[in-house]
């Protein structure tokens, strides 16, 4: 169990609805790409099962991301990913609109990034997170920063950290050992 402090742990036990961006955060940051110009990326299988035991905890997922890869559109299906937004470059307007469709106030929202470009969402959200290899100036404006990587298990710590702080953790990961 982590041991989180009471602002985390207060702001966390709001949380309806918890934003991803992808590049640097459900990825380690880099891009392949192939001659032909096809995108590669890698995702880690602890972030994944980690946002379906969210959901199965009634905690809705997105992502808002600047770039359009087919791969993660393949990912948001294949995890259930309740609202995309891809190719995004206002980032502030999409998660205005994102809010809207999801029905959740801004303090019901958890945003986890890396870069400037996600503090348009960071300083609105409420619980902003980065990831530890996240720009300086983007550390500054995050309530919790991960121990774990960019694409090797940030996004699941994320998870973990709500479900605990909501009292879902301990039933959902006692399912495995019945």
């Amino acid at each position: 169990m982590m041991t989180l402090s009471p602002d985390v742990q207060a702001r966390a036990e709001r949380i309806k609805l918890l934003i991803m961006d992808v590049d640097g955060v459900l990825t380690d940051g880099h891009i392949y790409i192939r001659d032909n110009g096809e995108e590669i990326k890698s995702f880690h299988t602890l972030d994944g099962h980690g946002l379906k035991m969210l959901q199965q905890s009634g905690v809705q997922t997105a992502i808002i991301t600047g770039r359009d890869a087919p791969s993660v559109g393949i990912r948001v299906e294949q995890l259930g990913i309740n609202h995309y937004y891809k190719g995004i470059h206002d980032k502030k307007a999409a998660y205005a609109d994102l809010r809207a469709k999801a029905g959740v106030a801004e303090h019901e929202c958890a945003f986890i990034g890396d870069d400037v470009v996600d503090l348009p969402v960071m300083v609105r959200c409420g619980l902003p997170v980065a990831v530890p290899e996240a720009h300086d100036f983007t550390l500054r404006h995050a309530a919790y920063i991960t121990r774990k990587s960019a694409g090797k298990g940030a996004v699941r710590e994320l998870c973990d950290l709500i479900m605990q702080a909501q009292g879902t953790l301990d039933a959902a990961l006692n399912e495995y050992i019945k």
